[in-house]
């Protein structure tokens, strides 16, 4: 599988599997809680924030990444919204586990 099939891949099943089921993760309380909504949640779902396990350089490059894509992030939040991000999903938490539960048509 090439490096951009697998990309494609995992953003499909990142973006959209939780819809499809009803879920969103949830981003931990603090002040730059509604900044990371209004910055990532407007292209993709939560979901795809709170599985990632980075260090700081990582969140940053991220972040400057997205920035460049158009996430809408003033430059003074810039910092704060690295240092939540770096804070909450770091490197060494444990792996994040989806809840599991069955789809609504499903149950009975």
């Amino acid at each position: 599988m090439s490096r951009h099939s697998l990309w494609l891949a995992t953003f499909l099943y990142v973006t959209f599997i939780p819809l499809l089921y009803g879920q969103s993760a949830v981003l931990p309380p603090g002040p730059l809680q509604s900044k990371v909504k209004t910055a990532c949640l407007e292209c993709h779902d939560a979901t795809i924030i709170v599985q990632q396990r980075l260090g700081k350089a990582a969140w940053t490059k991220e972040v400057d990444k997205m920035i460049k894509w158009g996430a809408l992030v003033e430059p003074g939040d810039r910092d704060a919204l690295i240092e939540y991000l770096s804070t909450n999903f770091p490197a060494d938490k444990e792996p994040y586990k989806a809840s599991r539960t069955m789809a609504k048509s499903d149950q009975k």
